[in-house]
């Protein structure tokens, strides 16, 4: 913000607000609002406690028992756009029943004209693709159900 001598920024999609405004001493304030929780915290709540971080605990605890044993989800870490392969001619990096390690690349999502390669962080098989190339996902939505072993 410094460097482009930018003030404040703003950004709202799909019922995500996210606002940045640099403030007296230089510094950002980081101001989001969204219907879930966000990736991070704004930097006003990152100081507070939050007693809502403890609220959807019992609704996962609540869902656990409903999966499968050894079954895990690879996750998305980012709100962006998911792809399963590295480019339109390309094949997938996974299949169902493709076997992955914990590095093995399995898609790429793009946040912000950024392709951001993401690994199953896991062990096993995966049983599933539970996403279609070219849709967007949020943060924390279940990408890939992989066996583990």
């Amino acid at each position: 913000m410094k460097r482009s001598e930018l003030t404040e920024f703003a950004v709202e999609e799909e019922g995500f607000k996210l606002k940045i405004r640099r403030g007296a001493n230089g510094l950002p304030i980081v101001s989001s609002s969204r219907s879930s929780n966000p990736p991070f915290p704004a930097a006003s709540e990152a100081s507070a406690p939050q007693p809502a971080a403890s609220a959807p605990a019992p609704a996962a605890a609540a869902a656990a028992p409903k999966d499968e044993a050894g079954i895990v989800y690879v996750k998305s870490p980012m709100v962006g756009t998911f792809y399963r392969a590295p480019s339109p001619e390309s094949k997938s990096f996974v299949e169902p029943d493709s076997k992955v390690t914990e590095t093995s690349v399995v898609c790429i999502i793009e946040a912000m004209k950024i392709m951001n390669e993401i690994q199953a962080e896991v062990k096993g098989t995966v049983v599933e693709v539970l996403v279609e190339n070219g849709q967007p996902v949020e943060y924390g939505q279940r990408l890939f159900k992989v066996k583990q072993g």
